[in-house]
């Protein structure tokens, strides 16, 4: 056992590295899209006002009587 604490590997031939190493990547690629696909549905404002109109409708109130008061 080497001195930090894990067996010690044992060597791998280079078609398993290469085998291993792209699906990794294929692996990498589907958490990527699905994370871009989640933060476009979180970020998207129309699917906030579907869910909660009263929040949106009283929000955009509160914004424009602020700005209103500033001028």
């Amino acid at each position: 056992m080497p001195s930090n604490g894990q067996p010690k590997a044992e060597p791998r031939n280079p078609a398993a590295l290469r085998a291993e190493i792209e699906r990794t990547r294929e692996e990498l690629a589907t958490s990527v899209s699905a994370l871009r696909e989640e933060v476009a549905h979180a970020t998207d404002w129309r699917e906030w006002v579907r869910k909660r109109p009263l929040l949106a409708v009283g929000t955009a109130f509160t914004i424009g009587f602020l700005l209103a008061q500033r001028r």
